[in-house]
């Protein structure tokens, strides 16, 4: 049995959100209700976050939307603790939409968190506190 706190990785949160392959999932489930029962802390990082969007698009074919609502559902009903930033993302409305975007937006407040100013070519982060945006230098 492990002792203490925990973190997913991107593979098991992806299990327990489309609950297959059918054996993973089972395991998955089993651990978290482990974890629960134990009392002790299930963490998902910004980075898992990112990555579980992007595979819920690109390999299970999940629109934007779709995939921002099973990340909300997931953290906030699962027993995981996340971030303050990015439960702070996730409770955006109308992420799927924004510009920037829900993985620019954890770069940006994983930055601002830090007390660093983000530096970026992303033109619609202009919008956001401590970002600068580069111009691109023409060529001549």
């Amino acid at each position: 049995m492990i002792q203490g706190d925990t973190s997913l990785d991107t593979s098991v949160v992806l299990r327990l959100l489309v609950a297959e392959p059918a054996d993973q999932y089972q395991s998955a489930t089993e651990f978290m209700r482990e974890r629960l029962d134990a009392e002790t802390r299930v963490h998902v990082s910004e980075l898992v976050l990112a990555e579980a969007y992007f595979a819920l698009q690109s390999f299970y074919g999940l629109p934007k939307k779709d995939a921002i609502d099973a990340l909300s559902l997931f953290t906030s009903h699962s027993g995981v603790t996340i971030s303050p930033t990015a439960a702070e993302v996730l409770a955006r409305p109308n992420l799927a939409a924004s510009k920037p975007g829900f993985v620019d937006r954890l770069i940006h407040g994983i930055s601002s968190a830090s007390g660093q100013t983000l530096v970026t070519f992303e033109k619609a982060t202009k919008k956001l506190p401590a970002t600068h945006v580069l111009s691109r230098i023409r060529d001549a």
